[in-house]
């Protein structure tokens, strides 16, 4: 399997798991939601049933009569309900339904039992067919043979006589009898319906949108990773082309000195010179690649103290100064009295400066010059090291600081370089929280610019 299909697999794989859980928590949400709104106007409708039957309840027990046949005077509290086991031909006046006119009558529906659970008065719109005996349960669903619903409730009914009684005299019967109200389900069901319409619709199409947008995700998730095994391939590629060179001419060499006939012997130490030459710049490549390799990983951890960089200036410029002599390069540095140091590792501050004095010399030709120069404000130093070299394109700039690049290939092999100077001097850079910023121009030179957090004197004895 090439990489191109591992990593299409994986985009499938993590786009499946973010489609899946983000698709099972929008769904649980869904029906969690949904469930929360039904039960809510469940609640809000059996509390409206029960208001409406607690108003009749308290309207109707001062005037219920105490006699054994009530049917009489239920009619003339109910002209609109019918009696059990009479014709039912309600007849109301206006002043009466005015009266009456507690609840919506088209949408409720009453019936009234005595305290045997006789059925005595009922409302002529309650649904068919429906018990002529009483059903004590508070709270009821009833269903009709065309489906429709109906939330049905039973509140006990006392006489005036009954509420008025002393608590201590007993009574035959503690209840004149019940109030039925129960109320049509229909919108409540076309509201349930309706919702599960939008739920159900809506749901494939989210879905739908979680697939693609995980996709997309997938794909942004996955091309840090890809990038970073592209690099890694071409770091791959660039290790093994760098050391082929090298490795080649060192072969070579040696296999010549191994062909050489005994009267050619005196031949030898220069052949071993080159073979002494590259194993060195092998081994300076290995301990560049280690190097670079533990500052981006941050597997060392050293400790921090107070680095000068006046002392690391003035030190460097005096060592370089006979290779940039060499080369017939001026090379001077301003430095201000004032100390200015910074917390970091002096090794690698030592070795970040090293890389940038040591490449503006490389890059710079004969007859020109390379200043260093160290200030410090608003709590940052700066370094700038600046040469008159033949500059860098601005198209080659972002790509300056990485590993083995070169804007002109043969220029280091010319001079020794590896390639890794600059991604040393920004991975030690990054390692002590500064920054470094290129400003060039072709045949006018470069300028590296390095900022680092700087604290003042006081503050570093304080540390120390």
């Amino acid at each position: 399997m090439n990489s191109q299909q591992l990593f299409r697999r994986s985009r499938l794989q993590l786009a499946t798991w973010y489609a899946l859980v983000m698709g099972g928590i929008l769904s649980l949400s869904g029906f969690g939601m949904a469930r929360a709104l039904v039960q809510s106007n469940w609640v809000a409708l059996e509390r409206e049933i029960e208001s409406t039957a607690g108003t009749l309840h308290d309207s109707l027990e001062p005037i219920l009569p105490p006699s054994k046949d009530p049917t009489t005077v239920l009619q003339q509290i109910f002209p609109d309900l019918c009696i059990a086991e009479q014709p039912c031909e309600p007849s109301s006046t206006l002043i009466q339904r005015h009266t009456l006119g507690i609840s919506d009558r088209t949408t409720y529906y009453i019936r009234v039992f005595d305290d045997q659970g006789n059925l005595l008065a009922y409302s002529p719109n309650q649904p068919q067919p429906l018990p002529t005996t009483l059903n004590p349960a508070p709270w009821q669903t009833l269903q009709t043979e065309d489906g429709s619903r109906y939330q049905q409730f039973t509140t006990i009914l006392h006489s005036a006589a009954h509420t008025h009684a002393p608590s201590d005299v007993p009574h035959e019967h503690p209840a004149w009898g019940y109030l039925q109200v129960g109320r049509t389900l229909a919108p409540f069901d076309a509201e349930l319906q309706r919702l599960r319409w939008i739920l159900f619709g809506s749901l494939p199409l989210a879905l739908g949108l979680i697939a693609i947008a995980s996709w997309g995700l997938s794909g942004l998730a996955m091309q840090p990773i890809y990038q970073s095994y592209q690099r890694q391939q071409q770091f791959t590629a660039d290790v093994a082309h760098e050391l082929r060179s090298p490795l080649a001419s060192l072969l070579a060499t040696v296999e010549a000195i191994l062909r050489l006939p005994p009267e050619q012997t005196a031949q030898v130490p220069v052949l071993l010179n080159t073979v002494e030459r590259q194993g060195r710049r092998l081994s300076q490549l290995v301990a560049d690649l280690l190097l670079l390799t533990s500052l981006e990983q941050n597997t060392t951890v050293k400790p921090t103290h107070p680095c000068c960089l006046n002392d690391i200036v003035a030190d460097l410029t005096e060592e370089l100064a006979e290779l940039a002599a060499a080369t017939d390069i001026h090379l001077s540095h301003h430095i201000p009295d004032a100390e200015i140091s910074v917390m970091g590792n002096e090794s690698q501050l030592y070795r970040l400066v090293l890389n940038l004095i040591a490449n503006a010399i490389q890059y710079t030709p004969s007859g020109g010059a390379v200043v260093v120069s160290l200030a410090a404000h608003d709590r940052i130093a700066t370094m700038t090291v600046k040469d008159t070299g033949i500059g860098i394109p601005i198209e080659e700039q972002s790509r300056i600081f990485e590993r083995f690049y070169r804007v002109n290939s043969d220029r280091s092999r010319k001079t020794g370089g590896t390639g890794l100077g600059l991604a040393i001097a920004q991975a030690i850079t990054q390692r002590h929280h500064g920054q470094l910023a290129l400003a060039s121009e072709i045949g006018r030179g470069s300028v590296f610019t390095l900022s680092l957090p700087y604290m003042p004197l006081q503050n570093l004895n304080a540390v120390a």
